[in-house]
């Protein structure tokens, strides 16, 4: 007997009670606010409402189910209603199906990422690029007149060379191997007296000190200063669960596949090999973006992503230890 054949053989009256109690039921679920509308920024990605930013795990149910509790409630006892089964299809959710092949991001970890909300690590980039841009006057500078180079440019020019040297991931390995002994790690309030400061490439080879935000940073210009492609190229902010500790590192893309290269090591790593890090911003030429879980999304329109409702990241606080 179909669906709506056995509602109707129930009676107007419980089919209605059926109805409000389901549209209750969701109204009030944790899952409620999945559908709360978004809003767009400036450049046409998805911000979530702060509204949304605390939406529980999404919640499921069934009409079998929902009539099941109207019978309980009238002391109809288990079993009073008679229907067939509903297939996994329709069922009632607020999240995408889990029966389905979850969809796999293009950013590293295999996640979505999607526009972060104007803030303290938007201020730091946008100082770090204008810093980088000066420091690229200066190594152009020092190509065109070798003999006034600054030595730490001049040190800086000799890593590019090494890494345009090679080809592939090699380019990745020495990238991240002579940033790693060039730089020894040190605090920012160590150096700096400060809790937290990142800083350009030449500023970092000149005293030799940094932290891992300042590792990232100076991988991420001695590639792109030996040519590698930017938009391969992300400063991940995350959190290392092992030791418990706030970390930067680096991603790479190369051919179609994403590489950490950390400075605690030597060599480069796939992605999938970083099993204890927690991704929550990247940061490249595109500005600061937020990752997002796979499960979280809603469907791709005009090649933007839809931000997920609860994203706990949205209220984290960058203070690398």
């Amino acid at each position: 007997m179909t669906l709506r054949r056995q509602l109707t053989k129930l009676g107007s009256s419980t089919f209605k009670a059926a109805i409000v109690l389901a549209v209750g039921l969701y109204a009030t679920a944790p899952g409620a606010y999945a559908q709360e509308p978004l809003n767009r920024g400036a450049d046409g990605d998805f911000v979530p409402s702060p509204r949304a930013a605390n939406r529980p795990p999404a919640t499921f149910f069934t009409i079998v189910e929902v009539l099941a509790k109207l019978d309980r409630q009238r002391g109809k006892g288990a079993g009073a209603t008679r229907m067939a089964g509903l297939t996994p299809s329709n069922v009632a959710t607020d999240a995408q199906s889990m029966g389905h092949p979850l969809p796999v991001g293009e950013a590293p970890f295999g996640l979505f990422t999607f526009r972060a909300p104007e803030g303290l690590l938007w201020r730091k980039w946008r100082g770090i690029e204008a810093d980088i841009a000066k420091e690229h006057v200066v190594l152009e500078h020092c190509r065109t007149n070798p003999e006034g180079c600054p030595s730490n440019a001049a040190q800086f020019l000799r890593l590019v060379k090494a890494v345009k040297a090679r080809s592939g991931r090699g380019q990745l390995d020495e990238a991240n191997r002579a940033v790693n002994m060039v730089i020894r790690h040190t605090s920012d309030f160590a150096q700096h007296g400060e809790t937290d400061r990142w800083s350009a490439p030449l500023a970092t080879f000149a005293t030799g000190k940094g932290d891992c935000e300042d590792y990232a940073i100076a991988k991420y210009v001695v590639l792109t200063e030996a040519g590698f492609p930017r938009d391969d190229l992300l400063l991940v902010l995350g959190r290392d669960r092992a030791v418990r500790k706030d970390h930067a590192v680096l991603a790479a893309r190369l051919d179609g596949r994403w590489f950490i290269l950390d400075s605690r090591l030597t060599e480069s790593m796939d992605d999938t090999e970083a099993t204890s890090f927690t991704p929550l911003f990247t940061i490249n030429g595109r500005g600061v973006r937020l990752f997002a879980a796979p499960y979280a999304m809603r469907g791709a329109v005009g090649g933007a992503v839809e931000a997920p409702a609860a994203v706990s990241a949205l209220l984290y606080i960058w203070s690398v230890s």
